[in-house]
Parts: structure tokens; C-alpha cells; sequence
């Protein structure tokens, strides 16, 4: 198995890696017609793959577009809030017998606070590692 990887540009903006099984020469034609491609190895890869779809192509290498990290992030974060608001929301949609509508109320508040306080962390991010630390990871 190779260390090498053929990246191109991606229609939605990203960066495509193949992942070579034999000679990179051999899936040269997996490149779309007419695309710009680069051999590199995979050092020149960012070793952390999870804001991978905020990759671009740089001048032979892929790195993490910053902005686009805060997009993702900021997607994940919205995806935990609303995990941890479904069982309260649930009994103020629902309203319940026996559930206490104010708790829960208090509860959603307390959510949000937590959630405000992440993406104002997010946006002043200056790195993905600065993202991922906001989001608890």
C-alpha cells in the first residue's frame, strides 16, 4: 500500500482524495475530465479528519478552511442543543400531566445560555482546534 493520494477540487468546493489500492498511476482516470489534480502523500493531509468536509485544496496539500470549520461546528452544536432540548420540549409541547411545565422551561433556558456561550466561542475561533475545544471534544 502507497502513502500516496491523488486530491483534486470538488463541485461543492471541497477537496477529493483517492486513496490509491495499487500504482497512483492507475487511478488517474477516477480524476474528472479537465480537473486540476495533485499527487501528494499523506503528510500532506491534515492527520485529523474530523471537520473533513472543510477541506480545500491548497498548493499541494488540503487543509481545513476556517470558516467552513465554523460552519460544521456550528451544525454539530445546533445538533447537541437539540438533543438536549427534545425531552423538554416534549413536555411543554405535549404539556404532560404530573410534568412540571416550569422546570422544564428552566431547564430550555439553562440549554441556551450553554449553547449561546458555545457559538459566541465558535465565531471568535482563530483555529479547529479552537472549534472543537468549544465544543467539548
Amino acid at each position: 500500500m502507497t502513502n500516496q493520494r491523488i486530491i483534486y477540487p470538488n463541485e461543492s468546493g471541497g477537496v477529493s482524495v483517492i486513496v490509491p489500492t495499487g500504482d497512483v498511476s492507475d487511478c488517474l482516470k477516477d480524476v474528472p475530465e479537465g480537473v486540476e489534480y495533485e499527487i501528494v502523500t499523506t503528510d500532506d493531509l491534515p492527520q485529523d479528519r474530523f471537520f473533513r468536509d472543510a477541506w480545500v485544496k491548497g498548493a499541494g496539500v488540503a487543509v481545513e478552511d476556517l470558516d467552513k470549520c465554523k460552519t460544521l461546528g456550528h451544525g454539530k452544536r445546533r445538533a447537541a442543543r437539540a438533543e438536549e432540548f427534545a425531552p423538554h420540549d416534549e413536555v411543554i409541547m405535549k404539556q404532560i400531566p404530573g410534568a412540571d411545565a416550569t422546570a422544564a422551561e428552566a431547564s430550555r433556558a439553562a440549554i441556551r445560555t450553554k449553547y449561546e456561550q458555545m457559538q459566541t466561542a465558535i465565531d471568535a475561533a482563530t483555529t479547529p482546534e479552537d472549534i472543537k475545544t468549544a465544543l467539548g471534544i
